[in-house]
This record gives structure tokens, C-alpha cells and sequence, in this order.
């Protein structure tokens, strides 16, 4: 059964890691996707020709989420290439760990700028296509350590933290013209990103998380899939923890 067939998504920071996953379980499900890269371009031209092989209409946008008028500019550029859009995936978001006492403004202000801020432009470009529709899905992507902080993250964090209060207000606002907003928190999950590690420091992370494991990019993909679809139809302005018990 392909719970997302005929809709169509737009997906942030989706040339690899998490927002890969996504698309790609999004796409065995029948949906449009239109994701947007910044620097990965030959990366997002063999994504988009990845997912288009489903049956479905792809299409990559290079686009920085951070800038006000250009998630603007996307949300046109989607509208007029696939006319209508039904599921919102804010995924975009980058780190800049390092002690608060270290950390500089500049530290500050770009996590915040990509991670949060990202969120309420491209949300506020969104919102109108949406409320005319009546209806609308939008997930964004927050972390366990938006709920429980983690040292040398505080820009992280904070910025984690701002997302999940500005969807619960955003859920509260658009309920009532059935576009609902929820958030997903993930905990460890192995990418790309992951696999630069050293194997004994991530070894240390599985074995303290109580699923024994690390999450996979369609484990984030697959509750994504259900706060998409029609199965959440009565779920709105809730943080679905992804991460195998970590703060259980």
C-alpha cells in the first residue's frame, strides 16, 4: 500500500544522510519530492536521478533555507514545477560543537540562523499554499539533545529546543484548517557524518543506548512516513522520540 501516493513533498538538506532516507522511503510510497542541497551538487543530481526512477516526479533546488526571501523563491519555483505541496520536511541544520566558553557569536548565530530560523522561513512561505488547500503536513527535525542538552552543544541545543516550541505554536495556530506540525527528535543515528568516527567512541554510544544499536536514516524515514500520511490524520504539535530508549 503506498500511503503518500499522489501528494507531494518538499524535503530540506535531502542530498544525503537523514533527509536521503526520507526521500527515498517517501518515493517507494508513491510521493513527489522536491529537496533542496547547498553545496552537494553532484551528490543531489545522482539523488534526484535515484528517486526519480520510482515512478514519481523529482527534482532537486539549490537553495539556503537560512535566507528569508530564497525559501520564498523555493516554494514558487515547487508550486509552479509540481502545483501543489502536502508534506513540509525541515531537515536542514548543521553543528558548530565547542564549550560555551569558547564558543563564538559567530558559532552562535549560524547554528541558529540554519537550524531555527531556516524553519520559520520556509514554514511562513508555506503556510499560505497550505491554509488554501486546507490541509497540510509539516515535520520538523529537532534532537534528544533539544530535550536534554548536551555540553559543547549549547548553540545546538538551544536552537533544537526553539524548534519544538515554535511547532507546538504553529500546530495550535493551523489546526484549525487541518495543516498540522509535529517533530521528530532523533538520537544517534549513523551517517555519513558517523561513519568519520572513531569506532570505539561510537561503539561506546551503541552499547549505552537500550535498543543496543544506532538508529538508520529510514528509521527517522519511517516515522517521518507516519506524520505524513493520513495514519497520523489526528496527530498534531507532538515530539516523536527516535532514538532506540536513549532518554527513556
Amino acid at each position: 500500500m503506498k500511503l503518500l501516493a499522489g501528494k507531494t513533498a518538499l524535503i530540506t538538506g535531502a542530498s544525503k544522510g537523514i533527509g536521503k532516507g526520507i526521500a527515498e522511503v517517501f518515493v517507494q510510497h508513491g510521493c513527489n519530492v522536491a529537496f533542496t542541497y547547498l553545496s552537494s551538487v553532484e551528490q543531489a543530481e545522482a539523488v534526484e536521478k535515484e528517486l526519480a526512477a520510482h515512478d514519481v516526479k523529482a527534482k532537486g533546488y539549490r537553495s539556503d533555507a537560512s535566507n528569508y526571501q530564497a525559501a520564498h523563491d523555493l516554494v514558487d519555483a515547487v508550486l509552479e514545477d509540481f502545483g501543489s505541496i502536502d508534506i513540509v520536511i525541515n531537515n536542514a541544520g548543521i553543528t558548530r560543537d565547542t564549550l560555551l566558553m569558547r564558543m563564538s557569536e559567530e558559532d552562535f548565530d549560524k547554528v541558529m540562523e540554519i537550524n531555527l530560523k531556516s524553519i520559520f522561513n520556509l514554514t511562513k512561505a508555506v503556510q499560505r499554499t497550505m491554509l488554501k488547500a486546507r490541509n497540510g503536513s509539516i515535520i520538523n527535525m529537532s534532537s534528544v539533545v533539544g530535550l536534554k542538552g548536551n555540553a559543547g552543544q549549547a548553540n545546538y541545543a538551544a536552537s533544537k529546543a526553539g524548534i519544538i516550541g515554535f511547532s507546538k505554536s504553529v500546530a495550535l495556530e493551523l489546526g484549525s484548517r487541518n495543516i498540522r506540525c509535529n517533530v521528530i527528535a532523533p538520537g544517534f543515528i549513523e551517517t555519513e557524518m558517523t561513519d568519520k568516527l572513531d569506532e570505539k567512541t561510537v561503539q561506546g554510544w551503541r552499547d549505552a543506548i537500550p535498543l543496543k544499536r544506532g538508529g538508520k536514516p529510514e528509521d527517522i524515514a519511517n516515522a517521518c512516513l507516519f506524520l505524513a500520511s493520513d495514519l497520523s490524520s489526528y496527530v498534531t504539535g507532538q515530539v516523536l522520540q527516535v532514538d532506540g530508549g536513549m532518554l527513556t
